[in-house]
């Protein structure tokens, strides 16, 4: 642990010119005075790090001294990639190697180039989960992850309905998708699929010693844009007959599936010539998921079809007109 942390120590100095004492045992998370041991340490060692005394003093390394320890570990390799994603990275547990990612690259480039990481990260930031949404970190995640880097087989239970299913898998990849976390995974045991499942449902991972091949054709965003555009339309069961106005166009793809939408107003005719209003067939999830998704575009969208949902627009319009009334 200690040989770890004064490496870290001499990659921070070597990339910048000064740290205090303070800045850094904040980022190696020690003591002050744990600082001031590992400085003599580091020195009595060989490493030029010299203590600058007074208000504006600190550490640095002086004579030039650049060290070579700056090889990229296989998983500090990966989670450099995902450098970008902090929030992903902590909930795998690769917080800590990206870390030491890029203090080793950092390291390694050249002094008029060593600010590039801050630069970059001040001008990019991926926050995925949605807004107005507290995604809880499932607990299973970070021994999904490990299975996934390793590419080791595991046996995972799941929620299915009032069940527990198991099955045995071959972990190929994760998404992160509105700040819910998936897992692509092949099932092998009799049928040889590849499935998305939701690692929050899982009750139970018990990774394997042995590991897989992977199939060297598998594309990973591929197959879930593939698996995401079946599973909206899979879910598209019914369908509604609409009229909207011009602004109810525009705003249509916002309120529903906007595929679907897109597709629906395509094929639709032309808008009436006296109120220009276009009449469109559209595929919903359910009567009930199109009342409240259309209820949206107020007054510029009429239910023609089915019934019973022109009812309920019916029934909210009057209750409205009840309401503001007075």
């Amino acid at each position: 642990m200690r040989a770890a942390r004064l490496i870290k120590m001499v990659l921070l100095l070597q990339s910048r010119p000064s740290m205090t004492a303070a800045e850094l045992a904040s980022e190696l998370e020690v003591s002050e005075r744990t600082i001031t041991r590992d400085a003599q340490a580091l020195s009595e060692a060989g490493v030029p790090v010299y203590a600058d005394r007074g208000r504006a003093g600190g550490y640095r390394l002086v004579g030039g001294y650049r060290t070579r320890l700056t090889g990229l570990g296989r998983s500090e390799a990966e989670a450099l990639f995902l450098s970008g994603v902090p929030g992903a990275l902590r909930e795998m547990g690769l917080e800590d190697a990206a870390s030491a990612a890029r203090l080793k690259v950092s390291a390694a480039l050249m002094p008029s180039l060593s600010d590039a990481s801050h630069a970059a990260a001040q001008r990019f930031h991926l926050d995925a989960p949605g807004w107005f949404t507290e995604p809880k970190t499932p607990e299973l995640l970070p021994a999904v992850a490990d299975a996934v880097w390793d590419d080791r087989r595991l046996v995972a239970r799941y929620r299915r309905d009032d069940s527990d299913v198991e099955r045995e898998l071959e972990p190929y990849g994760l998404v992160l998708k509105a700040g819910v976390w998936y897992l692509c995974a092949r099932v092998t045991a009799g049928l040889d699929s590849y499935r998305v499942y939701r690692i929050d449902r899982f009750t139970a991972v018990e990774p394997s010693a042995e590991r897989f091949v992977r199939d060297p054709d598998f594309d990973l965003p591929g197959f879930w844009d593939e698996r995401a555009e079946q599973f909206a339309r899979s879910i598209l069961r019914a369908e509604v007959v609409v009229r909207v106005s011009a602004d109810g166009v525009r705003r249509l793809p916002y309120a529903v599936d906007p595929a679907a939408a897109r597709e629906a107003l395509e094929i639709a005719g032309e808008p009436d010539p006296d109120d220009g209003w276009v009449t469109v067939t559209l595929p919903v999830e359910s009567e009930e998921v199109a009342h409240s998704q259309l209820a949206g575009l107020g007054p510029d969208v009429e239910v023609l079809a089915p019934e019973s949902l022109r009812a309920r627009f019916t029934n909210d319009a009057l209750r409205l007109a009840a309401l503001y009334r007075t």
